[in-house]
């Protein structure tokens, strides 16, 4: 309980002249306002959001996760594979016609149609889905060898994004803002952004960003994808600033009440948070949103100008304006629902993956290059990926790749990564991951260790046991790190 000093000694204090009384009366003023700086300081330093100590020194301090929906092919993008090409037409002895979605439509091996070219020092081989990007692949480290255990799209991307191929575990970004909380008070810690051009949310919907069993005021607050991006940021003509705040703290006041007879409820004291930050965000968020305070350069540097790109790339400059405001963790989908709508290329890959490469690959390398002029990748760890790869066989009648979770490839740039770099392999083909191995519960505990996490440590008591992201398994990818 805070002590507020009584401005008069007595009712009947004498004071030798009126700036005596002034002085006086000044010095409680000046208590009253620190004193009421003090108890927001307190409430800060209990909030679930306050920013916490890593467990050792960190390279990375947020989290830009550009979420590939549907599962783009590896053998089509990042790697390169002159042994398909040469076998191009050939059955795939002793090949499992389970290891896809579709087991009736097995064929051939397919080489890649698209042509492949060495950039940058690392004379990293590239398809032309990315000029732009191809422009970056000295800042990026890729991990070649990352394999999963699911053919099917929501257990997969449960997996990818939770370590876990069932709903309802707390995801990366959960963990995250659980285990550091987040630099900015006013804006949520861990924003979600998926399809604006009405092609649907992901498989698994929202469970893909939720928080499981931690506690709610960890879980992705995923924007609106038409009208206002947050729905209520607005207040009520009818309801001034100091009246909602009064009401606030009349909530907050009986919440607290409910608090003290059940002191370990965890669900109301995020509930009491969530309001607070709502309130805070009616300010922070509409300025935080306005990519009208951008330069034109660096609107076109994303490719707002272009049309098959502008809302991948608002998506993406948003991304930046969110992270240099303090927040946590931010995750992009690109894609929606059904196979034609996202980067499920079960039909002509190159019309597939031709047009989502169109809409994505200019706003990536913008975000890569802005974030690098403006000092921000450093610390910031951006992430590219989906669910899983593709199979170097042809979907037959297709044109098209089925799912393959044997082999997947991502590449992690900025926040402690090496550039340049390649990790791991699949092999000759392109089939399995063959050298050096990444689990997702590995590829895990490395994003969690570039943030100062140690994934052993970053526990939750639930249900009478320690949970963790990584479960009971997971081994940090040094050779990726700086």
């Amino acid at each position: 309980m805070l002590h507020i000093p009584r401005l008069f000694a007595s009712p009947n204090a004498a004071y030798a002249s009126r700036r005596d009384f002034l002085v006086r009366a000044g010095g409680g003023f000046g208590m009253l306002a620190l004193a009421d700086l003090l108890q927001a300081d307190e409430s800060k330093a209990v909030g679930p959001l306050t920013p916490k100590s890593p467990h050792f020194a960190a390279k990375a301090k947020r989290v830009i996760w550009l979420f590939m929906n549907g599962g783009p092919s590896h053998v089509d993008t990042w790697d390169y594979k002159p042994e398909l090409e040469k076998r191009d037409g050939q059955e795939l002895k002793g090949f499992d016609p389970n290891t896809g979605f579709f087991t009736g439509q097995v064929g051939p091996l397919m080489k890649s149609p698209f042509k492949w070219a060495k950039h940058g020092q690392c004379g990293k081989m590239v398809s032309d889905l990315f000029p732009h990007m191809a422009k970056h692949v000295d800042k990026m480290a890729f991990i070649h060898s990352l394999w999963s255990d699911s053919n099917n799209h929501s257990p997969a991307l449960f997996k990818m994004n939770t370590g876990f191929s069932r709903m309802g575990y707390p995801c990366v970004g959960s963990w995250v803002t659980y285990g550091l909380g987040s630099e900015s008070q006013s804006l949520p810690a861990f924003c979600v952004m998926y399809d604006t051009l009405g092609r649907g949310v992901p498989k698994g919907h929202s469970q893909n960003w939720g928080a499981g069993y931690l506690p709610t005021v960890f879980q992705g607050t995923a924007f609106k994808p038409q009208g206002e991006p947050i729905d209520n940021l607005t207040r009520p003509t009818d309801l001034s600033s100091d009246r909602q705040r009064e009401q606030l703290d009349l909530l907050a006041s009986l919440n607290k009440k409910g608090l003290e007879k059940a002191p370990g409820e965890a669900e109301l004291t995020a509930r009491m948070e969530t309001f607070e930050l709502a309130y805070r965000m009616q300010m922070a968020a509409p300025d935080a949103l306005d990519l009208n305070k951008e330069t034109e350069e660096t609107k076109k540097l994303y490719g707002l100008d272009n049309p098959k790109a502008t809302h991948f790339a608002k998506q993406c400059l948003t991304a930046r304006r969110l992270i240099e405001r303090g927040v946590r963790f931010v995750q992009i989908y690109s894609g929606g629902m059904d196979n034609d709508l996202s980067w499920d290329g079960h039909n002509n890959i190159v019309k597939n993956h031709g047009g989502f490469a169109l809409e994505t690959d200019q706003p990536i390398a913008g975000l890569l290059t802005d974030l690098d002029r403006k000092g921000l990748l450093k610390d910031t760890l951006v992430i590219w990926g989906g669910e899983f790869g593709r199979l170097p066989i042809v979907q037959k009648g297709s044109g098209g790749r089925d799912h393959n979770p044997h082999a997947i490839t991502y590449w992690m740039a900025g926040g402690g990564v090496k550039g340049g770099v390649s990790y791991g392999a699949s092999d000759e083909i392109g089939f399995k991951a063959s050298e050096n191995r990444v689990s997702i519960n590995d590829f895990h505990a490395t994003v969690l260790h570039l943030l100062g996490l140690d994934h052993k440590k970053l526990t939750y008591r639930f249900n009478g046991r320690d949970f963790r992201l990584t479960d009971v398994a997971g081994t940090v990818v040094k050779d990726i790190l700086v």
